[in-house]
């Protein structure tokens, strides 16, 4: 419909649901109603939206290059976690997506946790909370590790974690 000005939108719109509330309609939530002007865009539903470009993953089979993050870089990483079998796992949970280009955490800060203690046991880390808590300025990890142990996606992600670390 056509309309000449915003007046006789707003007359009809009052109208349309004045005769739905006398013929009885009763509706189970709000009732939305949307008005376009000629030329003007719409967007109804937004399901991910992207903005940038999407990160690129680490380089497999060699060795990460030193400032490859565009944050922080590799050579922020404590010697700890710089080592060539630390290297081949950080590729690994990133490649299945649990962590970004500069090895920071993409998933939950229980995830995260679980995350670190799996990579700490590997590396034989003895201080896992003090070098991860300072790579991801995070406090407390050790209490989302115990949170992560009442959760029942724990289990899951556990399981996922080690198919990672095994290819």
């Amino acid at each position: 419909m056509d309309f000449n000005n915003d007046d006789d939108s707003l007359k009809f719109i009052n109208r349309l649901l004045e005769g739905l509330h006398q013929a009885g309609y009763r509706a189970l939530g709000s009732i939305a109603v949307n008005i376009y002007k000629q030329g003007s865009q719409h967007v109804d539903h937004v399901e991910n939206q992207y903005i940038g470009a999407h990160p690129q993953p680490l380089p497999k089979g060699g060795e990460l290059q030193a400032g490859t993050g565009a944050r922080r870089g590799v050579e922020q990483l404590p010697e700890v976690l710089r080592t060539d079998k630390a290297m081949a796992l950080w590729r690994k949970v990133q490649a299945a997506g649990y962590v970004d280009e500069d090895c920071q955490p993409t998933v939950s800060r229980t995830q995260a946790a679980l995350l670190a203690d799996a990579m700490a046991e590997r590396l034989g880390i003895k201080e896992k909370w003090k070098v991860f808590e300072g790579l991801w300025n995070r406090r407390n990890m050790r209490g989302d590790y115990n949170d992560a142990l009442n959760q029942r996606q724990s289990l899951e992600f556990r399981d996922k974690l080690k198919t990672a670390f095994a290819d």
